[in-house]
């Protein structure tokens, strides 16, 4: 639980880097920056496929919280540039965080 909520923040100081906040559940491609949306995508199904029970709702809630900040930094041309990068090294870092859990990426 300690790397989730180390995710969470790494996930969340990416978000505030581009801005934002809110929340709503993630899907493919409403970000609108391929790699903000890959990661999404996979997030979602490694959380939904892999994270026991107990902890999904925070795990969720995080990346929530985080898809809200992205989709809302993409609705400006530097927050959208900022955004491929910045997912790009969330992805990354979800890769090593969650990878006790035996998700894929």
């Amino acid at each position: 639980m300690k790397k989730l909520a180390g995710l969470a923040l790494f996930v969340g100081a990416i978000a505030l880097f581009g801005c934002g906040g809110g929340e709503s559940k993630p899907s493919a491609g409403d970000i609108g920056v391929p790699e903000c949306d890959d990661y999404l995508k996979k997030y979602q199904a490694c959380i939904d496929g892999k994270v026991p029970e107990s902890g999904r709702a925070t795990v969720r809630q995080a990346l929530d919280q985080t898809k809200a900040a992205w989709k809302q930094a993409a609705s400006t041309p530097q927050g959208k540039a900022g955004l491929a990068t910045g997912c790009k090294m969330a992805l990354d870092t979800a890769k090593t965080a969650m990878g006790p859990y035996g998700c894929t990426w």
